[in-house]
C-alpha cells in the first residue's frame, strides 16, 4: 500500500513522460517508460496498475506469457500494440525464475526494451514481481526498468489509513493494542486487513478485534516457523553463503538482518525532460498478423476508453 505522496510522484513522472516525445527522439531512444512493481501478493499492485490505466486513458494490453509459444510470437504481439498503450506483464518472476514460458531470456529482454515497436511509440510498460531477489540483474538495469515501486506488507501507518477509508475512524481505543502487535513483527497484507474491515464494517470495534486476532495468529505462526527452522538447522548445520557467513532469513525474505524499506518510489536514473511534442518519422518493418488474431491467441485485454479524468492511482477519482 502506497501513501499519497508517492502516488503523486508517480503521477508527476507519468505527466513528464507524456510531454517528452521530442526529447526522447532527440536522444534516439524509444519513447517508452517502464515500471516495476514488487511486493507480496495482496499489497495493491494490480489495483495500482488499474489506477495508472485510468489516469493515462491508454489502451491496456494484459500479456499472458504462458500462452506465448516463442520469441517470434512475443515480437509480433508487441508490434500489434498501438501507440498510447499500456502493456502489463504480471508475475514476471514466475516466468524468469521457474522458466514457465517458451520465451527465452533474450526474447523477454528485447520485449522489455521495446526495440521492435519503434513504429508506434508512447508506451508505458508495467511488470510485477513478488520479489527482486532471484531476478537476473540484466532484467532490472536502468533504461530497461526506469522506476521501481515497492509494495510492502501492512504496517501500523498503513493500517490506520485502511481504518480511515474502510471504517471511517481515525482514532480508536484499540489502536495502541494494534500498534503493539505490529511492533512484534506481525503483519498481514493490505488486502487481508481490508477484507476483514469490509466484512465487519458495521462494527468498527469488532473489525479491530478481528484484525488483532488475525495479527496474533500470524505472529504465533511466525514464531512456530522460526522454532522449526532453528531445530532443523541444529540437526543439519547452519545455512551458509559463499564466504561461509551464516544467512538469516527474515519473514519478508531479507538477508543478513536487512529489513525492507518503507514503500517508496525509486527512480533508476533515466534522464527525462518535458518538451513540446513534434512529429518525427521513424522507419520500421510491418507484419501481416492482425490485432484480432493476436488478441484471440493471447487473450489480450483491451480498454479503448480515451476519456480523461483526474483519478487516484488506486483506482478512484481524485
Amino acid at each position: 500500500m502506497i501513501d499519497s505522496e508517492f502516488k503523486n510522484k508517480v503521477k508527476s513522472d507519468l505527466e513528464v513522460f507524456l510531454k517528452s516525445k521530442q526529447y526522447y527522439h532527440r536522444l534516439g531512444r524509444v519513447w517508452k517508460r517502464s515500471y516495476l512493481l514488487y511486493g507480496p501478493s495482496g499489497t495493491g499492485k494490480s489495483s495500482f496498475i488499474a489506477g495508472m490505466a485510468k489516469f493515462l486513458c491508454y489502451d491496456v494490453y494484459d500479456v499472458d506469457m504462458s500462452k506465448i509459444t516463442g520469441d517470434s510470437d512475443l515480437k509480433l504481439l508487441l508490434l500489434q500494440t498501438t501507440s498510447k498503450s499500456m502493456i502489463v506483464v504480471e508475475d514476471l518472476d514466475r516466468y524468469l525464475v521457474e522458466k514457465s514460458t517458451a520465451v527465452s531470456l533474450s526474447g523477454i529482454l528485447n520485449f522489455m526494451d521495446g526495440i521492435v515497436s519503434c513504429c508506434g511509440e508512447e508506451r508505458v510498460m508495467v511488470f510485477t514481481v513478488s520479489s527482486k531477489d532471484q531476478i537476473d540483474p540484466t532484467v532490472l538495469r536502468p533504461g530497461r526498468i526506469d522506476v521501481h515501486i515497492h509494495f510492502p506488507l501492512c504496517d501500523f501507518s498503513s493500517f490506520k489509513n485502511l481504518a480511515n477509508s474502510h471504517l471511517g475512524i481515525k482514532e480508536h481505543k484499540l489502536f495502541p493494542q494494534v500498534e503493539e502487535i505490529f511492533q512484534t513483527g506481525a503483519s498481514l497484507s493490505p488486502a487481508e486487513i481490508g477484507e476483514i474491515m469490509i466484512s465487519n464494517r458495521g462494527s468498527p470495534t469488532r473489525a479491530l478485534k478481528t484484525v488483532i486476532n488475525a495479527l496474533q495468529t500470524n505472529h504465533d505462526s511466525r514464531l512456530s516457523g522460526k522454532f522449526r527452522l532453528s531445530h532443523k538447522l541444529s540437526q543439519n548445520g547452519s545455512v551458509t553463503g559463499s564466504a561461509g557467513a551464516q544467512r538469516n532469513l527474515s519473514h519478508s525474505g531479507s538477508i543478513d538482518g536487512l529489513v525492507d524499506l518503507p514503500s517508496r518510489l525509486v527512480s533508476t536514473g533515466s534522464t527525462r525532460t518535458a518538451e513540446e511534442s513534434s512529429e518525427t518519422g521513424i522507419f520500421c518493418m510491418e507484419n501481416g498478423h492482425t490485432g484480432k488474431e493476436l488478441k484471440k491467441l493471447y487473450g489480450l485485454l483491451k480498454n479503448r476508453s480515451r476519456r480523461k479524468e483526474s483519478v487516484d492511482l488506486d483506482g478512484g477519482k481524485l
